[in-house]
């Protein structure tokens, strides 16, 4: 029974070549990486030094929490109050940490060092291949790339600041975003997920002026258990529904045996 009743955290028989999952996750890194100029041309503007932007990128290396502190402290916002908004943004790699530990099944003695790499974009190509093998590469292909090439565009944004001029003419903020959202739209398969994503986008657009920086993210996160207990209780009232009228059913045909059962007796004791 354990065997028909258990369903593998991923499948090994659809295979997928190893020079795609690469060239996928080398298209997700490089396209990425390319932002960290934008962020070492903020961060210069925002007041910190070479080495403070340097080390954002190399120990923090979760670009939407960085481009949140250092956005902060850009307009003039408390350095305290700046760095628990960009720790509660980044706090959503905690989740997605949960389910790729479960899909690279990696020794313990990697995973430290694997979590460095646990962002929106690894995830994103981990979760959309098919065999733990080409997870495992996707993820470590794009994390590789994006982790080194984020870093290089962060020492030369930051050094050629004034060169660069306006980010946002180049629209290299936007880079990330736009990759991440062509790689989760493909996965939205299902009406739950479309519901859920939908939701989240609300959650998070519509808390975004009256929260901090982060929290609307969180907030966001709700949308996966609003939907699911809508669901839940759309299925229990078609359940119920069913449940009553079995019951009637089985009812009607308890009484109607009971009532031929008695006939039958009554036959029998008249032919006596």
């Amino acid at each position: 029974m354990a065997e028909q009743t258990a369903t593998p955290v991923i499948r090994e028989s659809a295979g997928k070549a190893d020079s795609a999952v690469v060239r996928d996750a080398l298209g997700v890194g490089i396209a990425v990486g390319l932002s960290g100029f934008a962020f070492g041309v903020t961060s210069a503007g925002s007041g910190l030094t070479l080495l403070q932007t340097c080390a954002l990128s190399l120990l923090v290396f979760t670009g939407a929490s960085q481009f949140a502190l250092v956005g902060a402290l850009a307009a003039g916002g408390n350095p305290l109050t700046a760095a628990a908004g960009a720790f509660f943004l980044g706090t959503r790699n905690a989740f997605y940490g949960l389910r790729l530990s479960q899909l690279l099944a990696l020794p313990r003695a990697v995973r430290p060092f694997a979590a460095q790499w646990v962002i929106d974009e690894t995830t994103a190509v981990a979760l959309a291949q098919p065999t733990r093998r080409a997870v495992r590469i996707g993820f470590t292909v794009t994390g590789l790339t994006l982790y080194v090439l984020w870093n290089i565009t962060t020492l030369l944004g930051a050094l050629g600041a004034e060169a660069i001029g306006d980010t946002e003419a180049w629209g290299l903020d936007a880079a990330g975003p736009a990759v991440f959202l062509a790689l989760l739209a493909p996965m939205l398969k299902t009406a739950t997920e479309r519901y859920t994503a939908g939701l989240a986008v609300i959650l998070g657009l519509g808390l975004l002026p009256v929260l901090p920086a982060g929290v609307p993210v969180l907030a966001a996160a709700l949308a996966a258990p609003m939907v699911l207990w809508w669901k839940g209780r759309r299925m229990a009232g078609g359940a119920g529904g069913t449940d009553v009228s079995g019951a009637a059913d089985a009812s009607g045909v308890s009484e109607a045996s009971a009532a031929s059962g008695a006939s039958g007796v009554s036959e029998k004791e008249e032919e006596r």
